[in-house]
């Protein structure tokens, strides 16, 4: 069992943070550098000149040491822009407290302020970190001393962090098992950084030109998907013209407990997918909801770049932007991606996923066998028939 940092099996730990800049779309820059070397205490602090000119970290980075950040993407994001290896061992404070608080709404948010104050630790407030990131944001130029406040933010983050791991060690970190399982989660952090860095390749011209003719498109769009319905009024999603629909064609809709219908994005996808009839109006509704297409996050590289927001769904998935992220609106959006000439592009999805993960864990050879069929769910489906006509002629 681990109680404290001590009991760690790693020669060196450093609690690092990095301050940077750049609108979403855009590779960010450096501006500053902070590690706290928890062994030994000591404290390095490092401007933008001098992390551009160093080859690799000025710390041990190898199997040995254990790198540990608050939303570590971010930080290995900076290992890429200044030509690093990213650290062998990742711990991730973010992804543990989410990981830990899943199901429940901490009371300040899950940045490092609200984890702090989950455990009752000081920081610095909320209205002085705003003030400082403003500061950074504003690429500068900054005089000496802005310089040097810009530092004592940037080594205020990698203190608090000291503190922090403590806790979480003691309370969730405290085994060799959790240790491996938060190393896992910190490892991912580094594919989420690759992500964030490189971006999806976009046709900037097809989406100047979809830019400039959007609202017509839009209007375009309902006029020929709605004869089939009847349910807009413009741009306008009538409810009460979509429940006759519903009631003329006989198609059962879920309702909230006030009576009225459940019109989330997610029922609307979960019905086009049973009843076929919705799909087009699915799909409508989603291309509607991109209000602005100059909200899709494309840097001068002509790449589509945005936070990832790795963890934040319940079930432990990335949850980027929808309007920032070329994923996140209606599928034809994709039809935007595209490689530079010369390159070629692979969009790939995992198959059953979970289920694999399900067969895998619990060593199920039944599920192993539904899974290898291709369609885990029709596989499930005949053998549940074939057992209830088994069971009928036993009677």
């Amino acid at each position: 069992m681990y109680r404290s940092t001590n009991d760690l099996p790693f020669k060196e730990i450093f609690t690092v943070d990095f301050e940077f800049y750049g609108e979403e779309g855009e590779i960010k820059t450096p501006v500053c550098m902070a590690v706290r070397d928890l062994k030994s205490g000591t404290i390095c602090r490092y401007w933008q000149d001098e992390l551009l000119n160093m080859e690799e970290p000025p710390f041990d980075t190898g199997v040995k040491s254990l790198f540990v950040a608050y939303y570590a993407s971010a930080e290995i994001a900076m290992f890429k822009v200044l030509g690093w290896e990213p650290p062998a061992n990742i711990l991730d404070l973010f992804t543990e407290f989410v990981c830990n608080t899943n199901g429940q709404e901490p009371r300040f948010g899950r940045g490092l302020v609200g984890a702090l104050k989950y455990f009752n630790l000081s920081s610095i407030g909320a209205e002085e970190k705003d003030q400082m990131r403003r500061l950074i944001l504003s690429r500068g130029p900054w005089s000496q001393k802005q310089k040097i406040d810009i530092l004592d933010y940037c080594q205020t983050d990698v203190d608090v962090l000291v503190p922090l791991l403590e806790a979480m060690v003691a309370r969730w970190i405290n085994s060799p098992n959790e240790l491996g399982r938060a190393q896992l989660r910190g490892r991912y952090m580094t594919s989420v950084a690759a992500m964030e860095y490189n971006g999806v390749p976009i046709d900037v011209p097809l989406l100047t030109l979809l830019q400039a003719n959007w609202s017509k498109i839009q209007l375009k769009l309902v006029e020929e998907v709605d004869r089939s319905y009847g349910v807009y009024e413009g741009k306008t999603f009538k409810v009460k013209k979509f429940e006759a629909y519903l009631a003329k064609n006989s198609i059962a809709w879920p309702r909230l407990e006030s009576g009225k219908l459940n019109l989330k994005r997610e029922t609307f996808s979960d019905r086009s997918k049973t009843e076929p009839r919705i799909a087009p109006l699915h799909a409508l509704r989603k291309t509607l909801s991109v209000l602005n297409l100059n909200n899709l996050a494309v840097g001068p590289d002509e790449r589509n770049r945005c936070m990832i927001s790795a963890f934040k769904a319940k079930t432990g998935r990335n949850q980027p932007s929808n309007s920032q992220f070329i994923f996140g609106p209606a599928k034809w959006f994709r039809g935007l991606i595209k490689p530079a000439e010369g390159n070629s592009i692979a969009y790939l999805d995992w198959s059953s996923q979970e289920i694999a993960v399900a067969a895998a864990l619990s060593g199920d050879e039944k599920m192993w066998n539904d899974y290898a069929t291709g369609d885990p769910y029709i596989s499930f489906a005949i053998q549940g028939a074939n057992r209830c006509q088994q069971t009928y002629a036993s009677v």
